[in-house]
């Protein structure tokens, strides 16, 4: 797919890896909506930053939990472009809750997170998925996380949300093909605003990096071009594509 002139939509888009996201379309050529929750002023910015490079922008605020919101957000992004191609489904959330802390994975802590990693992940697609069939086919890339591939990460229920992203990445492949591919991202840790307000950010980097046989950490810029490439790859879909640095071939 050659993404000039095409138009996209890409969820948590104002800061960390979808913000270099928009960008990374944006130099494309790529009209993007950035998509935010509660953090307007990084979205507006990015849009701006992104409208710098030369193409149509537009700022939306929704909650990828909210199916109602989301469709008018789908409405919205239709009516102003004319047009959707690619969905980056980036918006999620987690809890720091430690692994053998039962008690503290409690029915809210599940709820908030899949309801925001995985029901959002799947409204979204619901929603945008017959106007990207009927603009000529287009791409979804999921943002999923090796916490569903290794079962490691900030927390029991984080680890199963992006578990169930990566086997709902498969299902929706079938389900929309040959007209939408639907792929996914499994990064590793990412060195973002995010972590980086942890108060053992520094401990936690360097052990991310030591497990890897690269000795590094993905930054956003990382993540964001493995992305745009599986959206621009025509003939790849179904597939989860681990962005680790190595970390899987230690274990």
């Amino acid at each position: 797919m050659d993404l000039q002139g095409k138009a996209a939509i890409v969820t948590g888009g104002g800061v960390g890896t979808g913000r270099a996201v928009v960008l990374d379309l944006a130099r494309r050529g790529c009209n993007v909506a950035v998509n935010y929750s509660r953090s307007k002023i990084e979205a507006e910015q990015t849009a701006h930053d992104a409208s710098e490079l030369g193409v149509r922008t537009l700022c939306v605020q929704a909650d990828v939990r909210d199916d109602t919101a989301v469709r008018a957000m789908t409405d919205e992004i239709g009516s102003t472009f004319g047009r959707l191609d690619v969905l980056v489904n980036n918006a999620g959330v987690t809890r720091h809750i430690e692994h053998a802390d039962l008690e503290s994975a409690d029915d809210e802590a599940w709820s908030f997170i899949f309801d925001t990693n995985v029901r959002g992940t799947f409204s979204c697609t619901r929603a945008a998925a017959p106007r990207l069939r009927a603009d000529g086919g287009g791409t979804i890339v999921n943002v999923s996380s090796i916490a569903g591939v290794y079962a490691i990460g900030s927390s029991i229920p984080y680890c199963a949300s992006k578990a169930a992203i990566n086997n709902m990445t498969v299902s929706l492949a079938r389900a929309l093909a040959p007209d939408v591919r639907v792929n996914a991202v499994a990064p590793g840790f990412i060195d973002t605003r995010w972590w980086s307000e942890h108060e053992h950010y520094d401990a936690i980097k360097q052990l991310a990096a030591a497990a890897t046989p690269l000795a590094a950490v993905c930054t956003p810029e990382d993540v964001s071009k493995v992305i745009v490439d599986l959206a621009t790859s025509d003939l790849v879909t179904g597939q989860i594509l681990v962005i680790d640095g190595g970390m899987g071939i230690r274990r």
